[in-house]
């Protein structure tokens, strides 16, 4: 990876970026006069914006949480509501971490407008067919945690 950049208002112009500040403000933040059009060719530079997805991306390595991390959690929860005595607080990290590994799925009804049956009278069968076998596919599959 290329490492912070040799000159210290570009460095900061894309670490402003990085963080999420629009182009003008990053570009002021950096120190220099704002100006729409020289924030916008100066992110387009190779090396701000090779720089600005290096530190975009370390923040998302810093921010990932793996389904393992949160069962280790609540195994220490569970660990923890046993020691002060707490079956109701030990039977919810197991319920938690069951859910978690995708043991236990959520179940949720679907409905058609103002809480009415789906309508599927003017599909042809084929379609139907297809619809419900995508549903099902979809809640069979395990779900993956988002950050």
């Amino acid at each position: 990876m290329p490492g912070p950049l040799k000159n210290a208002r570009q460095e900061r112009f894309a670490q402003e970026l990085a963080k999420g500040r629009s182009q003008v403000d990053a570009y002021q933040a950096a120190g220099y006069k704002p100006d729409r059009g020289a924030a916008t060719r100066l992110s387009a530079n190779v090396s701000v914006a090779a720089r600005v997805e290096e530190l975009k991306g370390r923040a998302a390595d810093k921010a990932a949480i793996t389904v393992a991390d949160i069962a280790r959690q609540l195994d220490d929860d569970r660990a923890f509501a046993k020691a002060c005595n707490s079956p109701a607080a030990m039977v919810s990290a197991t319920l938690g971490k069951a859910k978690v590994l995708g043991l236990i799925k959520e179940r949720h009804e679907h409905t058609g407008k103002d809480g009415a049956p789906i309508e599927y009278r003017n599909l042809p069968e084929e379609e139907i067919d297809a619809r419900l076998a995508a549903l099902a596919a979809k809640n069979a599959e395990p779900r993956k945690l988002a950050n």
